[in-house]
């Protein structure tokens, strides 16, 4: 799979979401094989490099997120995604009762036939591209 055209920066979705009382929190690993935190997060508060130097909140509150952004580096039509390895997402997802509402995002040209799902994927609800929004295949 290369470098799709497009862009998944979603800093101006984030500045209004806040704009509308709403609130973003960012994804933060606390150790491996773990489950991540989410901690609230406004456009401007500082951030720190966590592990592999992403960018994660340096400081505010943990909560639990009622619609969660993963980025793909694949998705088959079902909306099982192919992440970046270390089973977070999925792992954090099963933790989290209720569910909350799970979007994916990336580019339509990583879309593949399967992922071949393992009993531990969770799948997304929809999955959002530069192409539009696709729900889940249902047989």
């Amino acid at each position: 799979m290369g470098r799709c055209a497009g862009n998944r920066d979603l800093r101006g979705w984030i500045e209004r979401l806040t704009e509308r009382n709403g609130f973003c929190a960012l994804p933060v690993v606390v150790g491996k094989s773990q489950p991540l935190a989410f901690r609230r997060w406004s456009p401007g508060e500082p951030l720190k490099s966590g592990v592999w130097n992403i960018k994660i909140p340096k400081a505010g509150e943990n909560v639990r997120p009622n619609i969660v952004i993963a980025p793909v580096l694949g998705f088959d039509s079902y909306c099982f995604r192919l992440g970046y390895g270390g089973g977070y997402f999925d792992r954090t997802l099963a933790t989290l009762s209720p569910k909350p509402r799970i979007l994916g995002v990336g580019y339509a040209c990583t879309e593949i036939t399967t992922i071949y799902p393992q009993p531990h994927d969770i799948a997304m609800d929809m999955m959002v591209t530069e192409a539009g929004v696709s729900l889940p295949h249902k047989e």
